[in-house]
């Protein structure tokens, strides 16, 4: 059975998912997830997808922002052996952290759908936006997990490209918290 590819990630009510963390990653709306209001089960959908990850991707940008830091931290201890992809035409390996289990540098979008075709178990991509367009839009996303946090930050990095191709998701589960969060898992259609 070919691979799955998996988006999950935090959006706003709007689609945007640029700067979730703080303003210091670029836009003045940054900041929106710490801004939310803590609630254990809005973020249940991070462990849930752990029983299913074989693997995880991400750009050259979120491989450098995430190394560093979920290589060291305990609460993504369980990602510390799994298999990484990053997929960029101008990453070296000797970029690649020494210390967060084995990692392979993909060079292009048929690389992912090469390995995409490959035997195995889910592969997640944790933020990455540019990389989650350019893979939308070749057919290769099979699902989206998307916790969305209700913010309109008005612009800003997409997860979908503005006058792109259409597609057709399937919802598989949704649910809404009191902090205004709402997870939404979305299989992708196809023909």
């Amino acid at each position: 059975m070919a691979r799955e590819l998996v988006w999950t990630g935090f959006t706003t009510i709007d689609g945007k998912v640029d700067s979730p963390g703080g303003t210091e990653e670029g836009h003045h709306g940054g900041g929106w997830v710490m801004q939310t209001e803590f609630l254990p089960e809005a973020f249940a959908l991070k462990g849930e997808e752990l029983a299913e990850t074989s693997a995880l991707m991400f750009g050259r940008r979120s491989y450098e922002a995430f190394a560093p830091i979920w290589s060291k931290s305990s609460d993504h201890a369980a990602y510390q052996e799994l298999p990484k992809y990053v997929v960029s035409s101008g990453i070296a390996n000797d970029d690649l952290a020494d210390n967060w289990g084995p990692t392979t540098v993909l060079r292009s979008t048929d690389e992912v759908a090469a390995l995409r075709e490959e035997q195995g178990g889910a592969i997640f991509i944790h933020g990455s936006a540019e990389l989650a367009r350019r893979l939308g839009e070749a057919g290769l996303i099979d699902r989206y997990h998307l916790l969305v946090f209700p913010y309109v930050l008005g612009g800003g990095k997409s997860l979908f490209p503005e006058g792109g191709q259409r597609q057709s998701l399937r919802l598989l589960a949704s649910e809404t918290y009191p902090n205004g969060v709402m997870k939404a898992v979305y299989e992708v259609s196809r023909p």
